[in-house]
């Protein structure tokens, strides 16, 4: 089974749909130069529609370590996912962590395999490379380049994904898991319940 993230909610109404549709994971965003970010306070409202089995993960840019893991303490986070070129200085346990990789040539999933061998990751989260952005550009990673790609830890796929092409997307790749943001936004930040519906219906069928 394909396990199911849809990242950057930004409304309980979100989280209440996610729940009831049974996605395993649902991503809090606290990049401020994001449209979906959230502050800590609104993050523990959209926390608590969840319920038990809906994991929330914090998404991160370039954070100093003791604020991400003060972060995630104070929210009730079970995971967070990080976009920085500096490795954490020690295990985030008792938190799960997934380094996201933008990826657009072979030397990058090298330095996948070398993080992973050197931090050993929960899993790890591969993004399209678009110059200045990070994540949530609609923007497709080089599935082609994926296909076999083994980086010794459970591997999740975004970047460009959408309901009419994750099904193509997880034959091909065939990753542990799936992310989606804008690809279920009917504008940045504003999650559309009908794509949201279809992208979760198009992965249970694949």
């Amino acid at each position: 089974m394909t396990r199911i993230k849809i990242c950057g909610i930004t409304t309980p109404a979100d989280a209440e749909l996610l729940a009831e549709l049974g996605v395993e994971a649902v991503g809090l965003n606290f990049y401020p130069k994001s449209p979906r970010c959230v502050t800590s306070e609104q993050a523990r409202e959209l926390v608590r529609p969840l319920g038990p089995f809906v994991a929330p993960v914090g998404v991160f840019v370039s954070d100093d370590w003791n604020h991400i893991r003060s972060v995630v303490t104070e929210v009730g986070l079970r995971t967070a996912q990080t976009y920085s070129s500096v490795a954490p200085p020690a295990p985030l346990v008792p938190f799960a962590h997934i380094p996201a990789f933008r990826v657009k040539s072979a030397s990058d999933l090298d330095c996948i395999r070398q993080f992973v061998v050197a931090c050993n990751p929960t899993a790890v989260l591969v993004d399209s490379f678009v110059a200045g952005e990070m994540g949530g550009t609609g923007h497709k990673a080089p599935w082609e380049l994926l296909v076999g790609f083994d980086p010794g830890v459970p591997l999740i796929l975004a970047g460009g994904l959408t309901p009419d092409n994750v099904a193509d997307a997880i034959r091909l790749v065939k990753p542990w898991g799936v992310d989606v943001a804008s690809g279920v936004e009917s504008s940045p930040g504003v999650k559309d319940p009908s794509k949201v519906r279809a992208f979760v219906a198009a992965v249970r069928s694949a």
